[in-house]
């Protein structure tokens, strides 16, 4: 299972960017799905959003308003629409999905390979 992360860049504050990540593999079923950033020189990673098969919604308080978690089950893909983006915002972001390989198995969680979000004053 791999987990493709798109749509990272360079944008001025104010402005806006559109992420999106893509699960692939041998794939039986896929629970939560999320975004993760971890801002340069900081060693945590803070959870972003994140979105249930159902479509049920979580975000960090520091992006509620501004970001929009969503997801395409057909397609096993996650997106996340930022606006009003803040200097704040840079970091380098990662998906996350718990992703069931075949009927009856455990759910493992699966990462992205991140991507960068720079946003200028």
């Amino acid at each position: 299972v791999q987990l493709q992360a798109s749509g990272g860049g360079s944008v001025q504050a104010g402005g806006s960017l559109r992420l999106s990540c893509t699960a692939s593999g041998t794939i039986f079923s896929i629970n939560d799905m999320g975004w993760y950033r971890q801002a340069p020189g900081n060693q945590r990673r803070e959870m972003v959003a994140t979105i249930t098969t159902g479509g049920s919604t979580n975000y960090a308080d520091s992006v509620k308003g501004r970001f929009t978690i969503s997801r395409d089950n057909a397609k096993n893909t996650v997106n996340l629409q930022m606006a009003s983006l803040e200097p704040e915002d840079t970091a380098v972001y990662y998906c996350n999905a718990e992703i069931r390989k075949s009927f009856g198995t455990r759910l493992y969680l699966y990462w992205g390979q991140g991507t960068l979000v720079t946003v200028s004053s």
